[in-house]
């Protein structure tokens, strides 16, 4: 990997560290709306699916380390709780993302696939650890882990998509 690109990979994990506590409980989920997502989606937009992949796992391993970078709790206990799914389910969805936004930056393209491709992946991965973790059925975990978070997710990834073209077209290219 070029400095260049481990600059990026390193700033992406900064991001996604600090937006993180740009966040707020819904009193009826363990889940929190948080920036995060749209840090996340900016950084598939940046990155190869192989970097995206590697900023999220090291986001993740310097929250299961301890260190302060998850909001709404830090260590294992964090992964391995209600909310836990999302943030496997991010290991899934956003590599893809990256890897189905094309090669020419596009406002449309990058919204269209968030929303088709990354949203419901992540909440695939909270729906199915809120069910396991909760005990709840399919209709109480969709009410905790998907329908409350679908407006804003469309916001987020609206404004990440306009950004990320944006980024794209300053940044260069190698």
């Amino acid at each position: 990997m070029q400095v260049r690109d481990l600059t990026k990979m390193s700033l992406c994990v900064a991001l996604c560290c600090v937006t993180a506590y740009i966040s707020f409980p819904l009193p009826f989920t363990p889940g929190l709306v948080t920036a995060l997502t749209f840090a996340l989606s900016v950084s598939a937009y940046l990155l190869t699916p192989r970097q995206t992949f590697t900023v999220i796992l090291v986001y993740i391993l310097l929250g299961a380390a301890g260190l302060p970078v998850f909001a709404g709790g830090q260590g294992l206990s964090r992964l391995l709780g209600p909310a836990g799914g999302f943030y496997f389910g991010w290991l899934v969805a956003y590599p893809l993302l990256s890897m189905a936004k094309g090669a020419a930056p596009d406002f449309k393209r990058y919204l269209i696939t968030n929303v088709l491709i990354a949203v419901p992946i992540t909440y695939l991965g909270g729906l199915i650890s809120m069910m396991l973790v909760l005990d709840v059925g399919l209709t109480e975990a969709l009410t905790m882990a998907v329908l409350p978070f679908i407006p804003g997710d469309i916001l987020k990834a609206a404004a990440a998509a306009a950004l990320g073209v944006k980024l794209k077209q300053v940044l260069p290219r190698n």
